[in-house]
């Protein structure tokens, strides 16, 4: 569900089947119901959680995103770190700002970090 006041990232992809597999793994889908017709452009796909997030991904122009240069990030809330983080096989530890969390890489070398707050940790 959208909520008034929401934002979405939109973000480009080089190769738009590899980046939502790699979403995929972060608990991110697209219902069948948002699949196009079989021949229709496939250009565009809008993937959410369960939890009320999203992430928009679309077709980058070309030449727009350079191996090694990708300026963009995002930054994923989970209260299950651990959790995510060995979905990718990633070792999370707490942060100076306040943050437990990890960070990797998507297909097109976006930064996505993963996080949940410190203090709001289970034992903390």
């Amino acid at each position: 569900m959208i909520r008034s006041g929401a934002l979405i990232a939109i973000l480009p992809c080089n190769d738009l089947d590899a980046s939502e597999r790699f979403y995929n793994r972060l608990g991110f889908a697209r219902p069948d119901s948002d699949r196009p017709a079989p021949g229709e452009p496939n250009t565009y796909r809008m993937l959410s959680n369960p939890q009320g997030g999203s992430l928009h991904l679309t077709d980058a122009v070309e030449g727009w995103l350079t191996p090694g240069r990708n300026p963009f990030g995002l930054y994923l809330y989970v209260e299950d770190v651990d959790a995510a983080a060995q979905e990718f096989q990633q070792t999370p530890e707490d942060k100076p700002w306040g943050m437990y969390e990890f960070a990797l890489s998507d297909p097109d070398e976006t930064l996505v970090r993963v996080g949940w707050p410190t203090r709001l940790r289970a034992g903390s």
